[in-house]
């Protein structure tokens, strides 16, 4: 237990941190570098550090320390969560990023600057993690330690069924992100993680359900198992497919290459009703009917011969 208690302490320490250099760096720099650059690297750096220390929870957590999925999967709901509530506007993601480069939502050099501030993040998450697994705090850093020389490898069956796990969990999240990205965040964010939850939980013994190209190529290309080539197509393909077919569905088309949309039809559910033509007045129902103008001169032309025979 209270290797657990230091585990809590250090995920609660990188996100305090992390929160404390966006406070700083919001007040300090342009509302738009800010975004591009020291959000994006401190939220992939809070990312990447707890997902490190949740992975080694996962890999010896059950053997070293009785921890079974039940407590590694509240943990990750919860990390989720609190990601989702600090992040201000960042995504650690560089799906995600390329995603609104795609919607045009985001220009070039925005997208571009986002994906090497969230690598340098994890980067530097991995380092920082490092030196503090070296101290050794409990006996699942001492574990780690020891198996840190022979680096395993996350993806744990072949290419081709790696791509189509990869592929489909990218697609669900980003589904779910597009579908629910417009409502308000104390809905949204729940929602998120629980997808997460459920979509690492389901992929883990497969590719280990990273569906972020950025993280994926921080913790597991360097590890032996398989080739660059085969993890740059699980990780890497099968990630950004996944992402361009749940925008084409959700959207209809990819709006930075497709102006028309190429699924839905652009009609509005309900026709307008067509104005009733104004017909003119037919020649009987204009003169039966008479203006009053007309009435007043009738009736003077008949008061004038009364007045006639009165005076006779």
């Amino acid at each position: 237990m209270a290797g657990l208690n230091i585990l809590v302490t250090f995920f609660v320490t990188t996100v305090v941190l992390s929160q404390l250099l966006r406070y700083v760096s919001k007040k300090l720099l342009p509302s738009r570098l800010y975004q591009c650059t020291i959000s994006e690297l401190s939220s992939a750096f809070q990312l990447c550090a707890c997902f490190m220390e949740l992975r080694m929870l996962m890999e010896i957590g059950l053997w070293g320390g009785g921890f079974g999925p039940d407590v590694i999967m509240t943990l990750l709901f919860l990390l989720t969560v609190t990601h989702g509530f600090t992040f201000s506007g960042a995504s650690a993601n560089s799906a995600v990023s390329l995603q609104e480069f795609l919607l045009r939502d985001c220009p070039l050099v925005d997208t571009l600057s986002k994906i090497l501030s969230q690598y340098l993040g994890m980067e530097a998450a991995k380092v920082v993690t490092s030196h503090y697994w070296a101290l050794e705090l409990t006996e699942f850093h001492t574990i780690q330690n020891m198996m840190a020389q022979e680096c395993s490898s996350a993806l744990q069956t072949s290419p081709a069924q790696g791509v189509f796990v990869e592929g489909l969990c990218a697609f669900c999240y980003h589904l779910v992100i597009l579908r629910f990205q417009r409502i308000r965040p104390v809905y949204k964010i729940p929602v998120t993680a629980l997808t997460v939850t459920l979509l690492v939980h389901a992929a883990g013994s497969y590719t280990g359900g990273f569906f972020n190209p950025t993280l994926a190529l921080s913790l597991t290309f360097h590890c032996s198992g398989a080739s660059l080539q085969e993890y740059a197509l699980v990780y890497w393909v099968g990630s950004l497919v996944g992402m361009v077919l749940a925008l084409f569905l959700h959207e209809g088309n990819i709006p930075l290459l497709f102006q028309r949309n190429l699924l839905y039809n652009q009609k509005g559910k309900y026709k307008t009703p067509k104005r009733k033509t104004l017909q003119a007045p037919s020649a009987k129902t204009s003169g039966d009917v008479k203006s009053p103008s007309k009435k007043k001169t009738g009736e003077a032309s008949q008061r004038r011969p009364n007045n006639e025979q009165s005076k006779k």
